[in-house]
Formats: structure tokens, sequence, C-alpha cells
């Protein structure tokens, strides 16, 4: 069990933690044919599209009700009712993800009752889904407000059903907010390597993944996992749960569908790709593809490359907690000694990890461990690119956001393959920058007459005397 030392600080001087109604919004944009709808001003919603506008360098389907100064004082129920009717009428979506902001909580606006009177005013539209997600607590991230968001999808959408493994090829997928959209790219090969169809939830391969449309520009998501093949869950032979955020999701889905379900931390390092493809192994009644056999041979291979510059290592770890869990046995694997690990939030399954110190804390408390000059490396995300400058620290930009890097949404960290990457980018991070490797300088270098000088040897002896 780990030790999770609390937040000491009245503020947050350095901030690591990213808003949870991004984290919702996140998990909406994996959904096809959705629009997210943020109640509050008009500048959260901004601030929540440019995050995503600058990580994925992509178009974002996102809404706001506008509330203004007036809304505020009297009330801003009728902004709600207004936004969904006008959504539905001009966009046409087959869903819709509403967050509460922390003005409209503040403002104590009840979200069931207003969709309540939404539902009595407009019965004709009714055949759009709208899926609320509110009440967000103060602790809560990126990954609460993502799997909060999950949580409500399977709520609203998945019907109880008896109905467990009659689709025998068909596999749900939760996915937590740690993956991009080129893991779950990876992920849904991996599946089909068995014969296997993946039903990912939220799935951001197919939304996210950065490509162009024959018909051009349109309002909504531009992809992912459709109403349908969410309503069809409770068909699945069995559940992948990825990220220890989603075991309350994965709770109500097992409830209310019946079909197991299999949890993973990570999906990095051989050990935990061993264990997903032995179970899709006994789940489809299929032999290991020599694809697969492949790949982990060259991880293997790769391991034995970089033992080199890995071994005795050490790292600093910042972000959310699913990361946390990700990182470890991958570094664990590599010989890779973790320094200091700083959450986000304190999330309760933080307790459950294996180290022995867990900081819950902002990028100042990541600094003062960085002073002590015990790491080579920080693992985070583009927030701490000005410590990696100021302490001459090399970064490995994990999680989000990532405003200073093209393509972190297409890199792949799970699987063997994606597993292999990462060594190799940490091994050649730590090549250049290891800050104890410093140049040897012979003695019997030649001076500039290109003469050994006397003295040089005369100082060695004295030395070595």
């Amino acid at each position: 069990m780990a030790t999770v030392i609390p937040v000491a600080k009245p503020l947050s001087v350095n901030p690591l933690k990213v808003s949870s109604r991004v984290g919702a919004a996140l998990a909406f944009l994996g959904l096809a044919r959705c629009m997210p709808l943020e109640h509050g001003v008009r500048g959260c919603a901004a601030f929540t599209k440019l995050f995503f506008m600058r990580h994925f360098r992509e178009p974002i389907a996102l809404q706001t009700t506008a509330v203004d100064e007036v809304a505020t004082i009297v009330g801003s129920d009728e902004n709600v009712i207004e936004a969904l009717h006008t959504i539905i009428e001009r966009s046409q979506p087959e869903l819709i993800g509403l967050t509460a902001s922390a003005l409209s909580e503040f403002q104590g606006t009840d979200m069931r009752q207003t969709l309540s009177d939404f539902r009595r005013r407009y019965p004709g539209q009714s055949q759009v889904a709208v899926i609320p997600v509110f009440d967000f607590e103060g602790i809560d991230g990126l990954e609460g407000g993502y799997a909060r968001a999950v949580e409500a999808i399977i709520d609203t959408l998945v019907p109880e059903t008896l109905a467990a493994g009659s689709r025998p090829a068909q596999v749900n997928i939760l996915a937590s907010s740690l993956l991009t959209p080129g893991d779950i790219d990876n992920l849904k090969s991996w599946v089909s390597d068995f014969g296997l169809q993946a039903t990912v939830l939220p799935d951001l391969a197919d939304s996210l993944d950065g490509h162009l449309l024959d018909e051009g520009f349109q309002p909504l998501t531009y992809g992912g996992a459709s109403r349908a093949a969410i309503e069809q869950m409770g068909k699945a032979v069995a559940t992948i749960v990825l990220g220890s955020s989603l075991w309350p999701a994965a709770d109500l889905l097992k409830a209310r569908t019946g079909v197991p379900d299999f949890r993973f931390n990570s999906l990095m390092g051989v050990a935990a790709c061993d264990e997903l493809t032995g179970l899709l192994a006994r789940l489809s009644k299929r032999p290991v593809s020599d694809r697969l056999r492949r790949q982990r041979s060259r991880l293997l291979d790769a391991m034995v490359d970089c033992q080199f510059y890995t071994a005795g290592a050490s790292v600093s770890v910042a972000g959310e907690p699913d990361t946390l869990f990700a990182m470890q046995p991958f570094l664990a694997e590599s010989g890779i000694a973790i320094d200091r690990m700083i959450a986000a939030t304190p999330a309760r399954s933080l307790a459950e990890s294996g180290r022995s110190n867990i900081t819950v804390g902002d990028l100042d408390d990541l600094r003062s461990s960085l002073m002590a000059g015990k790491s080579d490396l920080i693992l985070a995300n583009s927030h701490a690119l000005g410590l990696s400058n100021e302490l001459s620290v090399p970064l490995l930009r994990v999680g989000f956001p990532q405003h200073d890097f093209i393509g972190a949404h297409a890199k792949v960290w799970i699987g063997y393959d994606g597993t292999r990457q990462t060594l190799f980018d940490v091994s050649n991070l730590l090549a250049q920058f290891r800050r104890q490797n410093q140049p040897y300088h012979s003695i019997y270098k030649s001076n500039a007459s290109g003469t050994f000088g006397k003295s040089d040897l005369d100082s060695h002896r004295g030395n070595a005397q």
C-alpha cells in the first residue's frame, strides 16, 4: 500500500490538474454524432475548446449555453432548454453530452428538473438522448470528469439485459482517458488479431485520430462509438477495462448486463501485454498470431539494447493517477527507478499503488524534487516544459495537454510495439542529456603545440600518489 501525501499548500503555485469539465467533454468527443454542451459562460467553453484544438490539431465539436450576467442572477435554466432545442434543430445529433460548469453548479441549477422541463416543452425531440454529467467534486481532475461521463453514458444508453455472451465475437473495451487515439487504434487491431470485434467506449480513435472527411466540415463529432453499438454492449462475451478510474463505470455495466469484466491498470511492459494477449486467446480459443509473437520478440530485444542507458536511471513522474499506474510497470521492467510521483488529484486508487510515497500536488512540488538533482528525466505534460528548460532535465511529454508537440494524439504507448517505442524514446533522452555522464578527457591528449604537457603528467603522478 502506498502512502498518499495530501496537498499541504493553500493554493496551486504551478497547476498540474486539468479541469474535470475538460475530461467529461473529452469522453463525449468519443461518441458518434454527438454534441458536447457546457452549461456556463462562453469563456469556459472557449477555454476547453482551445485545449483540445492545440492538443489534437482538429476542429472540435463543442457548444455552450452562453450564460450572461442577467442569467447568472435571475436563473439560467432557460438557457439550457433553448440551447438543447437549438442544437437539435440545427445539427440533428443523436446524442448531446450536457455538463455543468462551476458557475452553474454554484448557482444551484437543478439539471434533472431542467431536463424534465425540456422534454415537456419539446416532446418531438425525444429521439435525441441527452446525457447529463454534473455534481463534480472539487477534487476531480480530467480523468475524474472523464470517468463520470463514461458512467453517465452507460447509465443513459445501456439497458438492463440478460443476453451476456449472445455475441461471442464481441468484446467491450472501457478506455481510460490516458489512452491516445493511436493507443485505441492499436488496441482494436490487437483484439482483431484473435477474430474478435471491439466496441470501445469512448472511441477517440474513430473521432480524433486526424482524418479528412469527403463531405467536409460537420458541426458534430467526426466519428466514435455509435449509439446503437453502445446499446448492444450487454451482449458481449467480456468487457476489458483499462484504467482504475473506470472501475465504477465497469461496476455499473456489469450490474446492468452481467457481462464479466477483466481489469487492467496498464498495458505497458511485457507482463501486462502478455496478460491481455493470454486473455484474448482464451476468449477467442485461438492461438497467438505470428505478428504478436514478433512484436514481443522485438520488445525483448529492445530491452537488451537499451539496458545500458536505462539501468540505474531515475525519473520523476507527474500526471493523472491512471497515467502514473500505467508507467510504473514499464519503468520497473526497464530498470528505471522512480524518484518521485506527483498525482494531479487524490484518487482513491492511489493508496493501492505499489509506490511507497505519492504526493498529491502541482508542478511546484515537482520542481522541489528536481532541485535535489536526483532525476535524470521528467515524465509529465507540456506544462512541465518550463521546469525542463530551467533545470536542464529532459522532458518526455506524457498525458494531456501537449500543446507544443505535434502528433501527440497519434503516439502509441501501449502494447508490445508501443512499449518498445517508448523505451527507445526514454533511452535516447537519457543518452543525450544524462547529466552524470560527463565527457572523459585523457591526460595524454596533446596540447596546441602537438606535444604532451609535462605539467599534465606530473599532475597525474601526484594524484596517483
